[in-house]
């Protein structure tokens, strides 16, 4: 899982969790743990390359992750994508 490189405020976590938020909704996808929990990571790991306002982090989910089916990971032995 990533971690945040630098300290981290809580006005700066509500962001992260609005851009997660935001996804949810633009998507019309209801928050599952599964999705939560990809999108989060994702988020943080944006964060940590310097994606720092929260226009910029949720433009990255939105254009990265193009509905639910894209939060879907292989397992390990797979080759297919999804």
């Amino acid at each position: 899982m990533p971690q945040f490189n630098v300290p981290v405020s809580l006005e700066k976590v509500h962001e992260l969790s609005d851009a997660v938020q935001i996804w949810h909704m633009h998507y019309g996808v209801a928050p599952t743990e599964h999705s939560t929990q990809v999108l989060c990571e994702a988020v943080v790991g944006y964060y940590s390359e310097g994606h720092k306002t929260r226009e910029e982090l949720t433009t990255l989910l939105i254009t990265r992750f193009h509905g639910q089916h894209s939060l879907k990971i292989n397992a390990p032995s797979s080759s297919a994508t999804h």
